[in-house]
């Protein structure tokens, strides 16, 4: 079982802006659910209705941390699986939020929102959501990750620079030593740490990135041509190569079922 977290002590980081980039990509979506029926959780005591700790899991129930009872649950979806941040996260996050006057206001609010189901509520929910999984990810990155993955590699500063540049610029034709240089490491250095982090190679999680981007697009109805050129390949037929060897899918099928849908 995992213990819970405590906020941690202020650390030193570096100026780049590890989440901004990811997070605009996805949209939050937050749903009341029946007591243990949602991945959110926020617990407390129920005499008085303080929240004392929320539980976050992003692939499945929000079991409980302690023996706190559940004051409001929630299902918050935020891109599943297309989100790399969610997957590379814990299978459950607990917040202890005793002694947190900011995050324990928030939690206030959301569970006000929650119970109240007042005009506009859903949007008010979507973005307290949010916010509450932005403070999450923050924690988490500071507390860095005994697993590779994205999440250990934005606890890196020298790796978080190279992610949060492919993340703002996907088409661009980044080389390893272009990446290296932002990391300020050498070629070889830069490569084996990557690798060691993240898991993965600097050009695999760059080619996942586009998919994740340009499925994204297709989705919406945009033209192959005009996502090719956007992330980075030569002509339609190479996107729809690297597409449906990720996919299973090809892109022009891909955009005709959601226009169905």
């Amino acid at each position: 079982m995992n213990a819970p977290m405590k906020s941690p002590l202020p650390r030193q980081m570096n100026d780049c802006d590890r989440l901004s980039a990811l997070i605009s990509r996805f949209e939050m979506t937050v749903t009341p659910a029946p007591d243990g029926d949602g991945n959110l959780a926020i617990l407390g005591c129920p005499g008085i209705g303080e929240p004392r700790m929320v539980v976050f899991s992003p692939r499945g129930e929000a079991n409980c941390c302690n023996d706190d009872p559940v004051l409001v649950s929630a299902h918050a979806s935020w891109g599943g699986d297309a989100n790399p941040l969610l997957t590379a996260l814990p299978a459950k996050i607990c917040f202890d939020a005793t002694g947190d006057e900011e995050m324990t206001l928030l939690l206030r609010l959301f569970m006000a929102e929650v119970k109240a189901r007042r005009c506009g509520s859903q949007p008010v929910l979507n973005r307290l959501g949010e916010v509450l999984v932005i403070k999450l990810l923050r924690v988490e990155i500071s507390r860095g990750a005994t697993a590779p993955g994205l999440v250990a590699g934005l606890a890196d500063p020298r790796l978080a620079r190279v992610i949060v540049a492919m993340h703002d610029d996907p088409g661009r034709a980044w080389r390893n030593d272009d990446l290296a240089a932002e990391a300020g490491l050498s070629l070889s250095r830069f490569a084996e740490t990557f690798l060691e982090t993240v898991g993965e190679t600097p050009q695999s999680y760059l080619r996942r990135w586009r998919m994740t981007l340009a499925r994204q697009d297709i989705r919406r109805g945009e033209r192959v041509q005009a996502v090719a050129r956007r992330y980075g390949y030569g002509s339609p037929e190479a996107l729809s190569r690297a597409f449906s060897r990720q996919f299973d899918i090809n892109p022009l099928a891909l955009r005709r079922e959601a226009a169905h849908a």
